[in-house]
């Protein structure tokens, strides 16, 4: 006999008047350290490769490359660029005045309401500068204002830079999945981490108040950091990376 009475079983809260958000259909976007456009090969290919060229270990963790020539970069640029899902975006440093990256929206569930952001490769040239941080601020400014009320950032368990660039941005740590996939002929655990829709209030104000001219010196240096901003907003840390200090 089973004694579990559904009558009084715990249930989800309500989500009333839920409209599931639209699907990323914006082209491009500008701040004020970056720029973002819709992936074309034509456009960005060559201009991209020649920023990731020499630096393979940018390749590391992700499924596809390093790449042998520019030829063939531009045809898997031009194969990504005709997919809706994952749907890239090359980034632009306004201050260089070069394409230096790309990154996506992946796994976007407007019925669930969830988006994640990934593909992410950072030319050595665009890591940890003020346009980095923007772009990821403009992805996922886009994605809450459309309605979207997860927005997930998952990485190879590994990868320690990407796992605590998560954290600095305001993910909260969710665990890892083991076994997850295998990779390059590699065993695959994913982290995963999320930010929900009730967080980007205070996530907004957070990348406000760090991009904003007055947090930097004269010599380009922060003088409060994105972690410390959004330590508050995080409901879990990354064990890991208290670890690995």
């Amino acid at each position: 006999m089973n004694d579990f009475d559904q009558t009084t079983a715990p249930l989800g809260a309500l989500v009333p008047d839920w409209t599931p958000p639209p699907v990323p259909d914006w082209d491009e976007v500008e701040g004020q350290f970056v720029r973002l456009e819709r992936l074309d090969a034509d456009e960005h290919a060559a201009l991209l490769y020649r920023s990731f060229a020499g630096h393979d270990a940018v390749w590391d963790y992700l499924g596809y490359g390093p790449f042998s020539s520019a030829a063939q970069y531009h045809r898997w640029v031009r194969d990504q660029a005709e997919l809706s899902d994952p749907r890239f975006y090359a980034i632009k440093n306004l201050k260089s005045g070069n394409w230096e990256g790309v990154a996506s929206y992946l796994r976007i569930a407007p019925s669930a309401g969830s988006i994640e952001v990934g593909h992410i490769n950072f030319s050595p040239a665009l890591q940890r500068t003020p346009a980095a941080t923007e772009a990821m601020y403009l992805l996922m400014s886009w994605a809450f204002d459309a309605g979207y009320r997860r927005y997930e950032w998952k990485c190879n368990a590994q990868n320690a830079g990407s796992r605590s660039a998560a954290q600095r941005l305001g993910f909260s740590f969710e665990g890892v999945f083991r076994q997850a996939d295998v990779v390059k002929g590699r065993n695959r655990d994913t982290a995963w981490f999320a930010a929900i829709d009730s967080e980007w209030p205070a996530l907004k104000e957070a990348y406000r108040a760090w991009l904003s001219p007055s947090n930097f010196d004269s010599e380009g240096q922060q003088r409060e950091s994105l972690g410390d901003m959004t330590r508050l907003v995080r409901v879990s840390d990354d064990p890991f990376l208290s670890q690995h200090r």
